[in-house]
């Protein structure tokens, strides 16, 4: 699978290059999330300032610190985006997954930051927005390449980090990992990677630029071998439990998820049946200068999420 989906372009050298912009203000948003909290702590320690876009400062001090600037911003509230991206140098943009409107949301803002002269975006999207037309994802794709040439797109497929947030009730209370995904196997990419390469994109921007990086993990796992590792790691058994497009659907509703949220997520494991996720692709490991870390150090890195003990361990 080649590297840019889109364009032909060839991948920058290895991180061990120097930081061209390490005082650049980058805004973040989504930066009290499992993707853009990565992208925080990855572009402290490369020396930027970062400025976090948030309705509450307080969920940034929790999340983020204290190092970082908080900034009023609602995607909803256009009026918050020229406030929010005044005087950056570079801005992180992700989807919250309520929004399905990036026209007056996402690509909004973008409009907002390339008129204050905002120099790079790098967006976070999914693998193969780039031609599924039916993903939100999309949308912002194709307003970013429109533009200047200001942008790089990040498109991660499963994020090891699932185990944490979608499967960690299953995990943690009732010993069991439960998706319709059968025998499919997925190369989950771990979300700590994904935000080196971000804070690499937006500190050193030249090198990005007009990319669209497919990111995976470095070996495709099954989630049996996933279920092995986190028994390894607990000392307890954890079983895989395939499970019927029809349960895993009412699984998710008895869960609290929205009707739109269980059908989508159901719809994506699914897919893994067919090989949706089952490709290694390799620039993740050649941007980053190093190989991407595993599942089973994931696992290994986080087991106390899910032990017993740990209700509210996050």
């Amino acid at each position: 699978m080649p590297c840019c989906a889109d364009r032909g372009c060839g991948l920058p050298s290895p991180s061990h290059a120097p930081i061209v912009a390490a005082m650049a203000r980058v805004l973040v948003t989504g930066a009290t999330g499992n993707v853009g909290r990565e992208v925080v702590s990855a572009l402290l320690v490369r020396g930027a300032k970062v400025r976090v876009a948030e309705r509450s400062a307080d969920r940034v001090r929790a999340a983020c610190g204290g190092e970082v600037e908080p900034v009023p911003f609602d995607f909803f509230e256009p009026a918050t985006f020229r406030g929010a991206v005044r005087g950056c140098d570079a801005l992180f943009l992700m989807r919250p997954p309520p929004i399905q409107d990036v026209k007056a949301t996402l690509n909004a803002l973008v409009d907002r930051a390339r008129e204050a002269s905002v120099a790079s975006i790098v967006f976070l999207s999914v693998a193969g927005a780039g031609k599924n037309r039916a993903v939100p994802h999309h949308g912002v794709e194709g307003h970013l390449q429109a533009g200047p040439r200001d942008w790089t797109i990040l498109r991660p497929g499963f994020f090891a980090q699932n185990f944490e947030d979608a499967y960690l009730r299953d995990v943690r209370d009732d010993d069991r990992v439960y998706v319709p995904a059968g025998d499919g196997v997925v190369t989950f990419v771990d979300v700590r990677d994904v935000g080196e390469v971000a804070a690499m994109a937006l500190t050193a921007p030249e090198q990005h630029r007009e990319k669209a990086y497919t990111l995976t993990g470095p070996e495709a796992v099954s989630f049996a071998r996933a279920a092995e590792l986190l028994s390894a790691a607990l000392g307890r058994m954890i079983r895989y439990e395939p499970a019927s497009i029809l349960g895993y659907g009412l699984h998710l509703r008895r869960r609290g998820l929205p009707p739109l949220q269980a059908l989508v997520q159901t719809i994506l494991h699914v897919g893994l049946r067919f090989g949706q996720a089952a490709v290694v692709d390799p620039t993740l490991a050649q941007v980053l200068g190093r190989a991407p870390r595993t599942l089973a150090e994931y696992v290994r890195d986080r087991a106390d999420v899910w032990r017993r003990d740990a209700a509210t361990y996050r």
